[in-house]
């Protein structure tokens, strides 16, 4: 189906997974998440169509890519599948956390935990925004009195 195709790119985008020849997450995987990250966006939006979810027969109906495309529950639900795959890439480095130094040698893995940190704030911060500009305004990226719709309207700006 092509939800599987478009959303996992940029699912796989969104993670920084984007290494073809060797990519850390399998197709199954982020099309699993991304279902998971749709049955939850259930209860947080309400979108114009109404979807069906399947996680465990891996299909979402209607198809949101094809036809009248709907640009919007694309945009959230691959937010919030990075958000849930990005979270358990934490707790899994949180695991394996090892701090090691011996004389003037050490290693320390933090740093790539306060990486992903630092990922999993900037995605969650998108879907946050994403998600109340869709619940102000219906349009993801343009809330209602957005600055942007000011300096498109108003020649001082010099955008028209």
């Amino acid at each position: 189906m092509a939800w599987q195709s478009e959303m996992t790119t940029i699912v796989r985008h969104l993670i920084n997974d984007t290494d073809i020849s060797s990519p850390t997450f399998t197709n199954s995987r982020l099309e699993t998440s991304i279902l998971v990250a749709a049955q939850l966006m259930n209860n947080e939006v309400n979108f114009g169509k109404v979807y069906t979810i399947s996680v465990d027969g891996c299909s979402l109906s209607p198809d949101p890519t094809v036809e009248t495309k709907d640009n919007a529950f694309i945009n959230l639900v691959s937010l919030r599948a990075g958000c849930i795959i990005v979270s358990s890439e934490i707790k899994t480095a949180g695991a394996n956390l090892i701090s090691v130094s011996d004389g003037p040698s050490s290693i320390n893995m933090t740093a790539t935990l306060n990486g992903l940190k630092i990922v999993y704030e900037d995605i969650k911060e998108r879907y946050e925004t994403a998600k109340l500009q869709y619940q102000a305004g219906g349009n993801i990226g343009e809330a209602v009195l957005s600055p942007y719709s000011l300096r498109q309207q108003d020649s001082r700006y010099g955008v028209w």
